[in-house]
């Protein structure tokens, strides 16, 4: 089993590293971001509180957010390990983690950080797109559709999210350094942290996460 939670900032290649791993070690993938934005879809009562919070670059209260976390965990899917993207934020959501994970018998093993600087990451975040209909992933340099503004997988339009922009970006750095980089003091303190340089490219990453993991 292997259940492991994914940090780093914004635009750091967390869902995208998350897909080739998924892949490759036959994981879930679960990412609160593509479960908020389902609900924001669905027009749940969740959702329409979700969607105030993120197209302002804001993060999602605690309490929501981590029994959304919770009763997703305890899905069969996950009982042979899972890839947690964007949870935990904060120290709080951090240790409400730890206790439901005990609760369902399916502790975090291993905390894997992306480390990338701010200029990358605007380029990143400002460049990304994603499929309306099914929310493919795509990048108007680095992950370009066959064809232009078209998804290649179910031929939907490829639309900017709203806080996909420089300003929500400079919010949800902010956010990161004042709530969520304290997080790793308290990973690497219980030794589940590891930290990867996210600059050289998807592939290099991969291939020095998977030999990592691969060595534990």
């Amino acid at each position: 089993m292997r259940n492991i939670v994914l940090m780093g900032p914004p635009g750091a290649g967390k869902g995208t590293l998350a897909t080739k791993l998924r892949e490759e070690l036959n994981l879930v993938h679960i990412s609160t971001g593509d479960m908020f934005r389902e609900a924001i879809k669905n027009m749940t009562d969740l959702g329409k509180l979700a969607k105030s919070y993120l197209d302002s670059g804001n993060l999602v209260p605690d309490d929501v957010t981590v029994g959304l976390v919770k009763e997703r965990l305890s899905r069969d899917d996950c009982k042979n390990g899972f890839l947690l993207d964007g949870f935990p934020r904060t120290l709080v959501q951090a240790e409400a983690l730890d206790r439901l994970t005990k609760e369902i018998n399916r502790p975090i093993e291993t905390v894997i950080n992306l480390d990338c600087d701010t200029s990358e990451l605007v380029r990143r975040i400002s460049g990304r797109r994603v499929c309306k209909n099914c929310g493919a992933p795509y990048h108007i340099d680095t992950m370009k559709p066959k064809v232009d503004g078209v998804c290649d997988l179910c031929g939907g339009p490829l639309i900017q999210r709203p806080d996909d922009n420089e300003d929500a970006l400079k919010i949800r750095l902010q956010h990161y350094v004042h709530s969520t980089k304290p997080l790793l003091d308290y990973y690497e303190k219980k030794g589940l942290l590891k930290n990867f340089d996210s600059l050289g490219g998807i592939e290099r990453l991969f291939d020095e996460v998977k030999d990592f993991l691969a060595s534990k």
